[in-house]
């Protein structure tokens, strides 16, 4: 079945963090900047830090642009990038 409607992502993760055991930081697509362009990952993990998480984030790559490794990497330096603007 297709999904008809979906639960606002950021509303989602600000309910669910206080119950998280683990963070996963997937992504789609990059644009030429970096940038993740369906996930705002600065605002991701501000709701992260906001509710104490600490733990490790584990990545998953769910693109078709880039290779397997390319895409976590990406993803990687993303995390590392937004992690220091907060």
């Amino acid at each position: 079945a297709e999904c008809i409607e979906e639960f606002p992502r950021y509303e989602g993760v600000e309910k669910l963090m206080q119950y998280a055991k683990a963070v996963s930081a997937k992504s789609y697509t990059f644009n030429k900047t970096g940038e993740e362009e369906v996930i705002d990952y600065k605002k991701m993990l501000q709701i992260v830090k906001e509710n104490g998480y600490t733990g490790y984030i584990g990545i998953e790559y769910e693109g078709e642009d880039l290779s397997p490794e390319e895409g976590i990497n990406a993803t990687r330096d993303l995390l590392i990038k937004a992690g220091t603007q907060l």
